[in-house]
């Protein structure tokens, strides 16, 4: 059950992470689908996982989920809006991340993407600079970990934070600990707004891929590797310094080949 941003790779690095669980599969090799390296998916805590699993389920059905599709009924240009928001109050942390993987051309668009839609896009709601094909790309610590040969470690199943490798995991913990805009009550009220807009968002964005992958005999497992292929394809994308594609596109297209 996804929080966050899984690409628009996602707000919340691993949007489609917050599900819930269901019975043994085992492990084994995983080809991303989208150009990416074969990875081998390691799950030793898999018993623990699964049942953190179904605490996570149960939220997304009762809460995420339904809310989500509420959301979904609104206008687009206000999901429009929302979005990019989200997107924007992120970007320094991608900004972050370029400079922390060496890739400086990307570090300015993300930088001057920033600035203008900041001011001229009104805090965000409008993507002024997608307008002038100053293309939007996403970078987080667990992709930084990654081009740095971080290895990735073991899955573990964090609660309300959904399915991650042991690297990925600790990306996302010290994502929580940074704040590039220091404190205010300003900073406090859009952080507010931009955690709740990135989990609705990043959530409805991800029901094509949920719905899809709840129709697997492991829910869990299904999700688990999904997530695991779209993260190797995003270290591969860190480590070249490209754009990756949708996030839809790359699970979707490694799911039904």
């Amino acid at each position: 059950m996804p929080v966050i941003a899984l690409s628009r790779p996602l707000s919340f690095v691993a949007v489609a992470a917050l599900l819930g669980g269901c019975a043994h599969s085992p492990s084994g090799p995983v080809s991303t689908g989208c150009e990416g390296p074969v990875i081998a998916v390691h799950d030793p805590a898999e018993p623990i996982n699964r049942g953190v699993f179904a605490f996570n389920r149960t939220v997304d059905d009762y809460a995420l989920a339904p809310i989500a599709l509420g959301y979904r009924q609104l206008p687009e240009f206000v999901q429009d809006g929302v979005h990019n928001f989200v997107a924007n109050f992120g970007e320094p942390k991608v900004f972050i991340n370029d400079l922390l993987q060496g890739n400086f051309r990307r570090s300015a668009t993300t930088a001057g993407r920033f600035a203008l839609n900041t001011t001229v896009g009104i805090i965000g709601f409008i993507d002024v600079s997608g307008r002038l094909d100053m293309e939007r790309h996403h970078a987080d610590f667990g992709q930084t970990f990654g081009v740095w040969n971080i290895a990735n470690g073991p899955i573990v199943e964090l609660p309300l934070l959904g399915t991650a490798n042991l690297r990925d995991a600790t990306g996302k913990v010290l994502s929580f600990a940074v704040s590039p805009f220091g404190s205010s009550d300003t900073v406090a009220a859009l952080g507010a707004f931009n955690t709740v807009g990135g989990i609705v968002d990043g959530r409805a964005e991800a029901l094509p891929i949920t719905d899809e992958l709840r129709k697997e005999p492991d829910y869990y497992a299904a999700l688990r590797d999904a997530v695991a292929e779209r993260r190797a394809h995003f270290v591969v994308q860190g480590k070249l310094g490209a754009h990756p594609p949708a996030l839809q596109d790359c699970l979707m297209g490694a799911y039904h080949e």
